[in-house]
């Protein structure tokens, strides 16, 4: 990991040090990318199929998986791991669901009635890694808001072979539609559907730099379907003033480390001396680390960022907008006002991030490479949809009308005062028909 002190760079060679590096060859991810999509598009499951054959380890001819695998991929798993997943599908079940919003009724006025209302996105798609470590906790931070906002139908695609666990939360978490494709090939199934893959109207999910691509390109064609939030490689920053435990914050570089060689890892301490700790303990922990070759890489790029106070150690962070953010200092809840632009944060000597990622009950489905900026964690808002209600009475368009009328004719837009004009005529005109029909009879 390379060291560096913060007040000795240049504000230029700061923002540079900070900068994420390029997502490897742009363009030509992006012309392969494009052809797997206009395959799928123009010969559905049998383009599926040999891109399987491929790209996939196990490729195959059903591409949906039956229930008597589901049942099967089940009986093979131990009760340990079955009730690790059952006891995080009870936390994160509990979390997303405190996040139902009620329906919101505003009297703006008199007799102008304003309300916000949710309803759920009807079909979604989840995409869950498979290849070197498969994720059932993916599914659950996917599966688990998707059925508590009521979508109507679920489709689920990993790579083929779908692991055992993969399949069993699944099916805890109430997937029926679970299809083994993966990569820019499941993206564009779900986007546009086959023959054996219904088409879906957002898609959730983390991917490789093909995955994140085809997530991006449906999402901009009206045909295809909306996604969660753009992604690039995981990444964590850590705040660490000079009470954080060595190992411990070790043991956070490295559980970022070991997700890909591409992972991004920062420390920022005000202490020098812990920082060589740190190092002394990485070294120590690595030899441990089945994914040792995978870490090793990852903290090649990886930066310690050593500064003069917490102040500025916030500030730093701020800047770069991590995705995972530990902050192991005296006393990290003073510093959460301070935070910001973090996908989710971490407090404490006690709160690894692993916590987050399988079972503490929030979504580890987060925004990376800086959207922390502008875009938000994943939760249950994001498998619905808003929308408002409006309702007048008569005295409410009579206290509102004229409003209208003079902004709609300052905009020139003559059909819309008119049509606030003929209702305030016909309330006028009310009272005189009333008369008229009382002298009558």
């Amino acid at each position: 990991m390379q060291t560096l002190i913060w007040k000795t760079l240049s504000p230029a060679r700061q923002a540079e040090v900070l900068t994420r590096p390029a997502l490897g060859d742009e363009a030509d991810i992006g012309t392969v990318v494009r052809d797997i999509i206009a395959a799928v598009r123009s010969r559905g499951d049998e383009a599926l199929r040999e891109l399987s054959q491929r790209f996939e380890r196990a490729p195959r001819e059903q591409l949906r998986v039956s229930d008597v695998e589901v049942d099967a991929a089940c009986a093979r798993l131990g009760d340990d791991i079955k009730g690790a997943i059952e006891a995080a599908i009870a936390n994160i079940r509990t979390f997303h669901a405190a996040q139902v919003q009620p329906v919101v009724r505003v009297e703006t006025q008199p007799g102008v009635l304003c309300e916000l209302r949710t309803q759920p996105i009807s079909r979604v798609g989840l995409y869950v890694p498979g290849g070197s470590a498969p994720l059932p906790s993916t599914v659950m931070m996917l599966a688990i808001p998707a059925s508590l906002a009521g979508c109507r139908e679920v489709v689920l695609c990993t790579p083929s072979p779908a692991s055992d666990e993969i399949l069993f939360a699944a099916r805890a978490c109430g997937v029926r539609q679970v299809f083994a494709i993966g990569g820019a090939q499941a993206i564009a199934a779900m986007a546009y559907g086959t023959q054996t893959i219904p088409k879906v109207d957002k898609i959730f999910g983390p991917g490789n730099a093909y995955v994140t691509e085809a997530k991006g390109q449906v999402s901009r064609d009206w045909r295809g379907a909306a996604i969660d939030m753009p992604a690039g490689p995981s990444e964590v920053l850590v705040i660490a003033d000079e009470s954080a435990n060595p190992a411990f914050v070790a043991s956070d570089l490295l559980s970022q480390a070991e997700h890909g060689p591409d992972s991004q890892v920062v420390l920022v301490t005000t202490s020098a001396s812990l920082a060589d700790a740190i190092g002394s303990e990485i070294q120590a922990q690595l030899a441990d680390l089945s994914r040792r070759d995978i870490a090793e890489q990852a903290l090649k790029a990886s930066l310690v960022i050593l500064c003069d106070n917490l102040e500025e150690a916030c500030a730093i962070s701020n800047a770069y907008a991590p995705e995972h953010l530990i902050v192991q200092t005296r006393a990290p809840r003073d510093l959460l006002d301070k935070l910001e632009n973090a996908g989710s944060i971490f407090l404490g000597a006690w709160t690894p991030e692993s916590v987050g990622d399988y079972a503490s009950g929030t979504n580890h489905t987060l925004p990376t490479y800086g959207y922390a900026r502008t875009c938000s964690s994943l939760g249950l808002a994001d498998y619905q949809r808003r929308y408002t209600v409006q309702e007048l009475t008569a005295d409410g368009i009579r206290g509102l009308g004229p409003i209208v009328q003079r902004i709609a004719q300052a905009e020139g837009l003559d059909a819309h005062k008119h049509a606030v004009t003929l209702r305030l005529n016909a309330l006028a005109a009310e009272p005189q028909q009333t008369a008229q029909q009382k002298d009558l009879s």
